[in-house]
């Protein structure tokens, strides 16, 4: 076992596509250090991506504009929610509840307009968001000159839990679960089903140091001891829709 400290990088401004955001994270407030986790919020890398969309650009079909009059959203925003879901899941109570291309289910395909420019634009997720970890981790590890696993952070809402908690949408560097299963408790119990979300994990933990207002978009972990993986990926980790008991 080993104590885990938690820091928020405090030297990024406001991101936008023209940032220097490698050079940015590689002069990191405080210094990253070999051992490291690199935690990046989803906002910082959407926006670096550009994967902004001015909301009177886009052109909102029938279908938007008539979810859009019922649960009084914006239509354009209501487009940019059906364009970026396999599927609409659910809408109810003025919420939207859809499976992404990538195969999360979140509200909003996971699009935002907080912490933008007030509401004028969306934010979208990642095209890819394992990618988005992959570039950021290879190019600041060969900067440094020692492995830096990255992971890419938002936070979602739970079902049967009020709250929302950060989660990873993509990583690199590390193996993303953990499998027990096979091994024994601490009464020599053999575990069958234990698998622990490692870099989920991780991701959560950082939401108390970044916060929503804080400004902060990036923040380290420190002194856990993970399990170096380059291969692995958040995708692999999305349980198979047929395996998802309550649809």
């Amino acid at each position: 076992m080993s104590s885990v400290t938690i820091s928020p990088i405090t030297n990024l401004p406001e991101i936008d596509p023209t940032s220097d955001l490698l050079t940015l994270l590689a002069g990191s407030e405080p210094q990253l250090r070999e051992g490291d986790i690199l935690v990046v919020t989803q906002k910082v890398v959407s926006k670096w991506e550009n994967r902004l969309v001015r909301l009177d650009s886009v052109t909102p079909s029938r279908r938007a504009r008539d979810m859009a009059t019922k649960y009084d959203k914006h239509p354009g925003l209501v487009e940019l929610v059906l364009q970026e879901s396999q599927e609409l899941l659910r809408e109810e109570h003025g919420v939207l509840i859809s499976r992404t291309h990538h195969g999360f289910v979140c509200a909003n395909a996971g699009i935002d307009l907080s912490n933008v420019d007030g509401g004028e634009t969306a934010c979208l997720l990642p095209k890819d968001c394992d990618r988005s970890a992959r570039n950021i981790g290879t190019a600041l590890s060969e900067r440094l000159g020692f492995h830096l696993p990255v992971i890419v952070s938002d936070s979602f809402g739970r079902p049967w839990r009020l709250g929302i908690t950060n989660v990873a949408l993509g990583a690199w560097g590390l193996a993303v679960l953990l499998d027990h299963r096979g091994s024994k408790d601490t009464h020599g119990l053999e575990m069958k089903a234990t698998v622990i979300g490692v870099a989920d994990s991780l991701a959560a933990s950082t939401e108390l140091v970044v916060g929503k207002t804080t400004g902060y978009g990036a923040a380290l972990v420190r002194g856990y001891r993970y399990v170096k993986d380059c291969e692995s990926t958040v995708n692999s980790s999305v349980r198979p829709w047929f395996q998802c008991f309550f649809t």
